[in-house]
C-alpha cells in the first residue's frame, strides 16, 4: 500500500489524497495517514520540482565531481562526506564504488565560483586526496525527467 503511494507521489508530488485513493483503492484518510506517517518518519524526505533552468535566465553552472579520500578511523568516508554536503553549493553526494569514493554534484552561478569551490573549500578537507570536475555541458534528462528532446506521449491513443 505505502509503496504504491510512494511511487505515485515520485512521479507526480502534487497528486492529491484524494487522487492516491482513487488510483489504489484506498480511502483517502488511510492515504492521509500513511503519507503524514512516510513525512515523520523521512521515508518521505521532501517535495520538489525539477526546473528546467535553461528556461529561465538565472543561469547555473552544474558540476560532477570524483573525490578519493582517505577513510578517518572510526568513522569511514562518513565524515568527509558529512563535511562535503554542508556546502549549500553541494547538491547531490553518493558514496560510489570504483576509483573514487565520492560522487558530488554541484551548483554555482559560474565555472570561475565552481573552481573556487574546488580549490578552496574542497581541496582543503582533511582526508581529501584527489578530484577530477567535470562541467556537465547539457542535460537531457534529470530525475526521470526528459529536459532536452521530445516528450513522450502519456496518453493512450483513443480508437474509434
Amino acid at each position: 500500500m505505502l509503496n504504491d503511494i510512494l511511487k505515485i507521489l515520485e512521479n507526480d508530488a502534487r497528486t492529491t489524497p484524494k487522487q492516491i485513493a482513487e488510483m489504489t483503492g484506498m480511502s483517502q484518510a488511510e492515504v492521509s495517514r500513511l503519507i503524514k506517517q512516510a513525512l515523520k518518519d523521512r521515508t518521505i524526505l521532501k517535495y520538489k520540482a525539477i526546473v528546467n533552468w535553461d528556461q529561465v535566465e538565472d543561469e547555473h553552472v552544474w558540476a560532477l565531481i570524483e573525490v578519493k579520500l582517505t577513510p578517518q578511523k572510526d568513522v569511514g568516508f562518513d565524515s568527509v562526506a558529512e563535511r562535503i554536503y554542508r556546502f549549500p553549493q553541494t547538491r547531490t553526494v553518493y558514496l560510489v564504488s570504483g576509483t573514487y569514493d565520492l560522487f558530488v554534484l554541484v551548483v554555482g552561478k559560474s565555472n570561475h565560483e565552481i573552481a573556487d569551490f574546488v580549490s578552496q573549500k574542497l581541496s582543503h578537507i582533511e582526508g581529501v586526496n584527489e578530484t577530477v570536475t567535470q562541467f556537465v555541458l547539457k542535460r537531457y534528462k534529470e530525475d526521470g525527467e526528459i529536459v532536452e528532446g521530445k516528450e513522450e506521449v502519456k496518453r493512450q491513443p483513443v480508437i474509434l
